[in-house]
């Protein structure tokens, strides 16, 4: 299985199309920093995720899914707070963050 073809990589593609998506909604109702936030932290997970598969060592392919880990904790939180403000979050967007978390998880552990 080459790069393109990973589980993470896949997922955190998808994800961060939906964060996008989401976020035009979130801008069309002013809540641009809202959006905003999230809109830095869902993408990044993907982001991080390529970069850690052209890791130059295992300390770097780890160091990076950290960040991706991070990012997309802070993108639960995010989701979190438009939940708790009585934003409609798209059903589903939790569980595919949190699927995410786990897969990162896995793989920081087990590299």
């Amino acid at each position: 299985m080459g790069f393109k073809d990973s589980p993470i990589r896949i997922k955190s593609f998808a994800f961060a199309c939906e964060i996008v998506h989401y976020c035009d909604t979130l801008k069309e109702n002013r809540d641009f920093e809202l959006a905003s936030q999230l809109l830095k932290s869902g993408t990044s997970i993907g982001a991080n995720t390529r970069e850690a598969q052209r890791g130059v060592s295992t300390k770097d392919f780890k160091n990076k899914f950290g960040i991706a880990l991070k990012e997309a904790d802070e993108t639960m939180y995010w989701l979190e707070i438009l939940e708790a403000t009585d934003r409609e979050v798209p059903a589903g967007m939790k569980n595919r963050c949190e699927e995410l978390i786990r897969i990162l998880v896995s793989i920081i552990k087990n590299s």
